[in-house]
Protein backbone atom coordinates (compact mmCIF):
# COMPACT_ATOMS: atom_id res chain seq x y z
CA UNK A 1 0.00 0.00 0.00
CA UNK A 2 2.03 3.30 -1.36
CA UNK A 3 1.58 5.92 1.27
CA UNK A 4 -1.03 8.63 0.69
CA UNK A 5 0.14 12.08 -0.26
CA UNK A 6 -0.60 14.89 1.53
CA UNK A 7 -1.74 17.72 -0.12
CA UNK A 8 -2.58 21.00 1.02
CA UNK A 9 -5.74 23.42 -0.47
CA UNK A 10 -5.53 27.17 0.22
CA UNK A 11 -9.31 27.35 -0.56
CA UNK A 12 -12.18 24.88 1.05
CA UNK A 13 -13.01 22.72 -1.96
CA UNK A 14 -16.22 21.28 -2.92
CA UNK A 15 -17.31 17.75 -1.87
CA UNK A 16 -17.27 16.65 -5.57
CA UNK A 17 -13.95 17.96 -5.66
CA UNK A 18 -12.46 16.28 -2.27
CA UNK A 19 -13.89 12.96 -3.89
CA UNK A 20 -12.02 13.17 -6.90
CA UNK A 21 -8.47 13.28 -4.75
CA UNK A 22 -9.53 10.95 -2.35
CA UNK A 23 -10.57 8.40 -5.49
CA UNK A 24 -6.62 8.88 -5.83
CA UNK A 25 -5.26 8.37 -2.07
CA UNK A 26 -4.68 11.54 -1.55
CA UNK A 27 -4.88 13.36 2.14
CA UNK A 28 -6.78 16.56 1.41
CA UNK A 29 -5.85 19.45 4.19
CA UNK A 30 -7.53 22.82 3.48
CA UNK A 31 -8.21 25.97 4.93
CA UNK A 32 -9.79 29.27 3.62
CA UNK A 33 -6.40 31.62 3.70
CA UNK A 34 -8.64 34.31 2.66
CA UNK A 35 -12.22 35.39 3.28
CA UNK A 36 -14.68 37.58 0.60
CA UNK A 37 -17.44 39.51 2.11
CA UNK A 38 -20.02 41.94 -0.13
CA UNK A 39 -19.95 45.60 0.79
CA UNK A 40 -22.43 47.82 0.76
CA UNK A 41 -22.59 49.58 -2.47
CA UNK A 42 -24.66 52.04 -4.87
CA UNK A 43 -25.59 51.12 -8.32
CA UNK A 44 -25.46 55.04 -9.56
CA UNK A 45 -23.63 56.55 -12.20
CA UNK A 46 -23.69 53.36 -14.36
CA UNK A 47 -21.96 53.51 -18.01
CA UNK A 48 -23.55 51.42 -20.46
CA UNK A 49 -21.22 48.50 -20.40
CA UNK A 50 -20.36 46.26 -17.14
CA UNK A 51 -17.37 44.62 -16.45
CA UNK A 52 -17.07 41.61 -13.91
CA UNK A 53 -13.69 39.69 -12.93
CA UNK A 54 -15.32 37.36 -10.15
CA UNK A 55 -18.09 35.35 -9.32
CA UNK A 56 -17.95 37.44 -5.71
CA UNK A 57 -18.61 40.52 -7.53
CA UNK A 58 -21.75 39.21 -9.58
CA UNK A 59 -23.21 37.40 -6.45
CA UNK A 60 -22.95 41.36 -4.57
CA UNK A 61 -23.90 42.98 -7.17
CA UNK A 62 -27.05 40.25 -7.34
CA UNK A 63 -27.86 41.24 -3.87
CA UNK A 64 -29.10 44.75 -4.71
CA UNK A 65 -32.59 44.95 -5.61
CA UNK A 66 -31.87 47.13 -8.48
CA UNK A 67 -29.64 44.99 -10.46
CA UNK A 68 -32.49 44.04 -12.69
CA UNK A 69 -31.99 46.71 -14.44
CA UNK A 70 -28.73 46.05 -15.24
CA UNK A 71 -29.88 43.01 -16.93
CA UNK A 72 -30.00 45.45 -20.22
CA UNK A 73 -26.78 46.00 -20.31
CA UNK A 74 -24.36 44.33 -22.16
CA UNK A 75 -21.64 42.46 -19.73
CA UNK A 76 -18.21 41.28 -19.80
CA UNK A 77 -16.37 39.36 -17.83
CA UNK A 78 -13.43 36.92 -16.41
CA UNK A 79 -14.33 33.41 -16.06
CA UNK A 80 -16.20 30.94 -17.08
CA UNK A 81 -17.72 30.49 -13.79
CA UNK A 82 -18.49 34.02 -13.97
CA UNK A 83 -20.25 34.05 -17.21
CA UNK A 84 -22.94 30.82 -16.35
CA UNK A 85 -23.38 32.65 -13.01
CA UNK A 86 -23.96 35.56 -15.33
CA UNK A 87 -26.07 34.34 -17.57
CA UNK A 88 -28.46 32.17 -15.61
CA UNK A 89 -29.08 35.21 -13.70
CA UNK A 90 -30.25 36.62 -17.09
CA UNK A 91 -27.78 39.33 -17.75
CA UNK A 92 -26.46 39.48 -21.68
CA UNK A 93 -22.65 38.22 -21.72
CA UNK A 94 -21.13 39.65 -24.59
CA UNK A 95 -17.73 38.76 -24.11
CA UNK A 96 -15.56 36.64 -21.41
CA UNK A 97 -11.38 35.21 -21.67
CA UNK A 98 -9.79 33.44 -18.57
CA UNK A 99 -7.90 36.44 -17.86
CA UNK A 100 -8.23 40.25 -16.72
CA UNK A 101 -5.15 40.95 -19.66
CA UNK A 102 -7.29 39.44 -22.53
CA UNK A 103 -10.39 40.83 -21.99
CA UNK A 104 -8.67 44.28 -21.72
CA UNK A 105 -7.13 43.74 -25.03
CA UNK A 106 -10.47 42.56 -26.21
CA UNK A 107 -12.34 45.58 -24.89
CA UNK A 108 -9.42 48.05 -26.60
CA UNK A 109 -9.13 46.41 -29.74
CA UNK A 110 -13.20 45.62 -30.31
CA UNK A 111 -15.13 47.65 -27.90
CA UNK A 112 -13.49 51.05 -27.27
CA UNK A 113 -16.09 53.26 -28.35
CA UNK A 114 -18.34 51.89 -25.27
CA UNK A 115 -18.14 53.38 -21.80
CA UNK A 116 -17.37 50.40 -18.95
CA UNK A 117 -18.41 49.96 -15.17
CA UNK A 118 -16.29 47.65 -13.34
CA UNK A 119 -17.57 45.85 -10.58
CA UNK A 120 -14.65 45.06 -8.41
CA UNK A 121 -13.18 44.20 -5.17
CA UNK A 122 -10.58 46.02 -2.88
CA UNK A 123 -7.73 44.05 -3.82
CA UNK A 124 -8.56 43.78 -7.42
CA UNK A 125 -4.94 43.87 -9.84
CA UNK A 126 -4.64 46.78 -11.75
CA UNK A 127 -4.33 45.12 -15.14
CA UNK A 128 -7.95 46.23 -16.36
CA UNK A 129 -8.46 49.59 -15.41
CA UNK A 130 -5.01 50.58 -16.47
CA UNK A 131 -5.30 49.28 -19.56
CA UNK A 132 -8.58 50.98 -20.18
CA UNK A 133 -7.09 54.28 -18.89
CA UNK A 134 -4.38 53.97 -21.37
CA UNK A 135 -6.51 53.24 -24.23
CA UNK A 136 -8.54 56.61 -23.33
CA UNK A 137 -11.93 54.48 -23.11
CA UNK A 138 -14.59 55.82 -20.27
CA UNK A 139 -15.08 53.65 -17.27
CA UNK A 140 -15.79 54.05 -13.65
CA UNK A 141 -15.19 51.79 -10.87
CA UNK A 142 -17.79 50.10 -8.15
CA UNK A 143 -16.46 48.94 -5.31
CA UNK A 144 -19.01 45.78 -4.29
CA UNK A 145 -16.82 43.26 -2.34
CA UNK A 146 -13.79 43.25 0.08
CA UNK A 147 -11.07 40.22 0.64
CA UNK A 148 -9.17 39.87 3.25
CA UNK A 149 -6.71 37.58 4.12
CA UNK A 150 -6.48 34.94 6.36
CA UNK A 151 -3.31 33.74 7.53
CA UNK A 152 -3.04 30.32 9.55
CA UNK A 153 0.27 28.47 10.24
CA UNK A 154 0.19 25.20 9.01
CA UNK A 155 1.78 22.23 11.14
CA UNK A 156 1.58 19.44 8.23
CA UNK A 157 4.27 18.75 5.72
CA UNK A 158 1.97 18.86 2.97
CA UNK A 159 4.04 17.50 -0.24
CA UNK A 160 1.82 19.99 -2.64
CA UNK A 161 -0.09 23.24 -2.15
CA UNK A 162 -2.92 24.34 -4.19
CA UNK A 163 -3.44 28.12 -4.43
CA UNK A 164 -5.73 29.78 -6.65
CA UNK A 165 -5.54 33.45 -5.64
CA UNK A 166 -2.25 35.91 -5.86
CA UNK A 167 -4.23 36.88 -2.43
CA UNK A 168 -4.24 33.12 -1.24
CA UNK A 169 -0.05 32.98 -1.91
CA UNK A 170 0.37 36.21 -0.40
CA UNK A 171 -1.75 35.03 2.91
CA UNK A 172 -0.20 31.79 2.81
CA UNK A 173 3.78 33.16 2.65
CA UNK A 174 2.69 35.06 6.02
CA UNK A 175 2.72 32.55 8.42
CA UNK A 176 4.45 29.56 6.36
CA UNK A 177 7.38 29.11 4.05
CA UNK A 178 7.43 27.26 0.75
CA UNK A 179 10.33 24.69 0.42
CA UNK A 180 10.50 22.04 -1.89
CA UNK A 181 6.43 21.34 -2.03
CA UNK A 182 4.80 21.57 -5.72
CA UNK A 183 3.01 24.77 -5.79
CA UNK A 184 -0.37 23.72 -8.56
CA UNK A 185 -2.29 27.27 -9.71
CA UNK A 186 -5.51 27.97 -10.92
CA UNK A 187 -3.32 30.28 -13.63
CA UNK A 188 -0.71 32.31 -14.58
CA UNK A 189 -0.90 35.74 -12.27
CA UNK A 190 -1.26 33.12 -9.30
CA UNK A 191 1.90 31.90 -10.41
CA UNK A 192 3.76 34.87 -10.98
CA UNK A 193 3.05 35.91 -7.14
CA UNK A 194 5.33 32.58 -6.42
CA UNK A 195 7.52 33.14 -8.85
CA UNK A 196 10.62 34.30 -6.78
CA UNK A 197 10.08 31.90 -4.18
CA UNK A 198 9.99 28.55 -6.23
CA UNK A 199 10.29 27.03 -9.09
CA UNK A 200 8.23 24.29 -8.58
CA UNK A 201 4.89 25.45 -9.73
CA UNK A 202 2.42 23.70 -12.12
CA UNK A 203 -0.67 25.95 -13.83
CA UNK A 204 -3.59 24.57 -14.82
CA UNK A 205 -4.43 24.99 -18.75
CA UNK A 206 -7.52 26.86 -18.15
CA UNK A 207 -8.16 28.77 -14.81
CA UNK A 208 -10.69 26.49 -12.92
CA UNK A 209 -10.46 24.49 -9.89
CA UNK A 210 -11.54 21.62 -12.29
CA UNK A 211 -8.22 21.71 -14.11
CA UNK A 212 -6.46 22.47 -10.87
CA UNK A 213 -7.33 19.17 -9.58
CA UNK A 214 -6.92 17.42 -12.82
CA UNK A 215 -3.02 18.60 -12.82
CA UNK A 216 -3.22 17.14 -8.90
CA UNK A 217 -4.45 13.39 -9.60
CA UNK A 218 -1.94 13.93 -13.18
CA UNK A 219 0.92 14.14 -11.55
CA UNK A 220 0.15 11.64 -8.10
CA UNK A 221 -1.74 8.98 -10.40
Amino acid sequence: MAKSIQILSTKILSPLHKQELMKYGVELIEADFIKTENKPFELKDLNESLIFTSQNAVHSVLSDPKSEELKKKNVYCVGLKTKTLLSDNGFNVVAYTGYASDLAEIITLIYANESFTFFSGNLRRDTLPDALKEAGIKFNEIEVYNTSLQPQKIKANPEALLFFSPSGVKSYLKDNTIKKEICFCIGDTTAEALSKITKNIIVADQPTIEDVIEDVIHEYK
